[in-house]
């Protein structure tokens, strides 16, 4: 073999050893992506039950129901963006800074009945602070301008999501 041919060999080896490290990188970084929803959006487009998503948006007030199985304290809301609601199921203890007309983000997956199953609530630092996410799909759904002042108070929640856009809701 010529010592040009054993090159371009050298060189094909190479690029193909880089692509398939690529590749299989890719793969991995594509499994473990969370996407964030908010309720409106999961209302419309409902991800696959395996997905794991991320939900944001604020607790409806009223709406949070604990029950206890055996040990395992079970956390019932629903959350919402003003325009739709999802019920959340929780398994464990909820986080000391979680309320109702505040905001949260639930990972988890959606489950056949239209329940949101989370398997962690992560609720806000304080009164003023709202995830970039769920202030995002606010000012998307028309519920808030931050030109004109800070998000709206959880008792106007209520008032923005109808009963009828509730999913998973009994």
């Amino acid at each position: 073999m010529k010592r040009k041919t054993r090159r371009l060999w050298l060189v094909i080896a190479c690029v193909a050893g880089l692509g398939t490290a690529a590749g299989l990188t890719l793969s991995a970084f594509s499994s473990n992506i969370q996407l964030f929803m908010a309720p409106s959006q999961m209302v419309d487009h409902p991800p696959a039950a395996d997905r794991t998503v991320r939900l944001g948006g604020m607790v409806v007030a009223g709406s949070v129901k604990r029950e206890r199985q055996g040990e395992t304290p079970i956390n019932l809301f629903q959350v919402t963006d003003g325009q739709a609601a999802v019920t959340v199921r929780f398994e464990g203890i909820l986080p000391d800074l979680f309320r109702e007309g505040q905001s949260v983000v639930a990972v988890g997956s959606m489950a056949p009945d239209k329940t949101f199953v989370a398997s962690e609530v992560l609720a806000k630092h304080d009164e003023t602070y709202m995830p970039k996410e769920v202030a995002e799909a606010l000012q998307k759904s028309g519920k808030w301008n931050p030109k004109f002042g800070p998000p709206p108070d959880a008792a106007s929640w209520n008032a923005m999501t109808g009963k009828d856009t509730a999913v998973g809701k009994n």
